[in-house]
């Protein structure tokens, strides 16, 4: 296992690149709870807390196509320090807002701000990976790191925002995931000998190669079934522990379940795998739904935090695949562009999820929220079964 992971990492600059990619991503996993755990300390509601978040997330995922296409024509190291820099002074005048009791109007509109300036970092870091490697099985293995990186930052990320919130002050998360943000993406964007090429708009008479929609569009939307299921289980997370007197645990509870993808996804890496990534999408879409229904009936912090810990077993396997396809089925000049859909799709289904199960929990409670992970996990059960991989077109001149 450790060898097969060797071997990647030792081809220049993938290592350093994929760590700074990794620090760049905490944000990820910290601003939407900590938007949530802010404006709620504030107004003391989790329906305007889910509803300020949901602004940054879904301007998140509206430009996230935007941006991932202006890096593929004009490159990382010229767009991510730019757009980071933006990200920077929303969120903070979105901290300043709501500890100054500004019009929520305003707390919206930087909310919106600073989702529409995040970066993709993770997009971006696994274009480095399809450009230092073209083999398959050491792309799959690749991308099963970058999973990995991923549940780190989600183990970490919501533990630390959690804490720093509740135990030092509600500003303090957001602060946290300001610096990390801001600096690692500086340092990532930094390293221009491991960044991949631009590709120019094509000259007149040039066809630009096509993204393939049959697969794509299955993809968004099993990536949009899966932010629902992501976002809707964070906040019924949150409200479960709170609920039973132990708020500063949502954290753990939300690590666990990370800590089972992590898991998972050490293992898809280090495997060659026989089936292709489609298969693997339906199995693991499967496995999601079924991971989400015993959570309706839990009624204890351990048993939840066991239970989660399982189900994260189907996270990791899922998300490798999605990208997996993704990157066979899309063309060079287009895939940080691409695989932007996808990351839309996944941001764009946690801020209705987040908001839907924060309605629930109003009126039903926590545990009835669990209800709606269950219908994200069907949503993405159903496109995945829609999926034809299609070949990847290549560029022509007209006559």
């Amino acid at each position: 296992m450790l060898t097969t992971y060797r071997r990647i990492l030792a081809r220049p600059g993938t290592a350093l690149f994929s760590a700074t990619g990794l620090v760049a991503r905490l944000p990820i996993s910290m601003v939407g709870l900590g938007i949530v755990l802010l404006v709620e300390d504030a107004s003391g509601s989790y329906g305007v807390a889910g509803a300020v978040s949901a602004a940054h997330l879904l301007a998140n995922a509206f430009f996230a196509i935007l941006q991932g296409r202006l890096i593929d024509r004009v490159g990382q190291s010229r767009v991510l320090p730019v757009v980071i820099t933006v990200w920077g002074v929303a969120l903070s005048l979105l901290m300043w807002s709501v500890g100054s009791d500004w019009p929520i109007l305003v707390t919206y509109a930087l909310a919106a701000l600073a989702g529409a300036s995040l970066p993709s970092v993770g997009t971006c870091v696994r274009a480095r990976w399809s450009h230092a490697t073209r083999e398959p099985d050491e792309l799959q293995t690749a991308f099963a790191l970058e999973a990995v990186a991923d549940e780190a930052v989600f183990i970490t990320g919501p533990i630390l925002v959690t804490v720093l919130a509740t135990a030092v002050h509600p500003v303090a998360g957001l602060t946290t995931a300001l610096v990390t943000g801001v600096l690692g993406t500086y340092a990532f964007a930094a390293q221009r000998r491991t960044e991949p090429p631009t590709h120019r708009r094509p000259e007149p008479g040039v066809d630009r190669p096509r993204i393939p929609w049959g697969t794509l569009v299955p993809l968004t939307v099993v990536s949009t079934a899966l932010g629902l299921l992501f976002g809707a289980a964070e906040v019924a997370t949150v409200a479960f522990a709170e609920e039973r007197g132990a708020k500063a645990y949502a954290g753990v509870l939300l690590a666990l379940w990370a800590a089972g993808s992590l898991i998972a996804g050490v293992l898809t890496g280090a495997v060659t795998w026989r089936r292709g990534p489609e298969v693997r999408l339906r199995w693991g879409s499967r496995a999601m739904t079924v991971a989400m229904i015993p959570l309706f009936f839990i009624d204890s912090m351990v048993l939840m935090g066991g239970v989660l810990f399982v189900a994260g077993f189907a996270i990791a396997p899922t998300l490798i695949s999605t990208m997996s396809l993704s990157e066979k089925v899309l063309p060079p000049s287009r895939l940080t562009e691409g695989m932007a859909f996808l990351q839309t799709g996944l941001v764009a289904g946690v801020a209705p999820g987040a908001a839907l199960a924060g309605v629930v929990i109003d009126t039903q409670g926590a545990s009835a929220a669990y209800l709606v992970p269950v219908a994200g996990g069907l949503l993405a059960l159903l496109a995945a079964q829609t999926i034809r991989t299609t070949v990847v077109p290549v560029v022509v001149t007209r006559d």
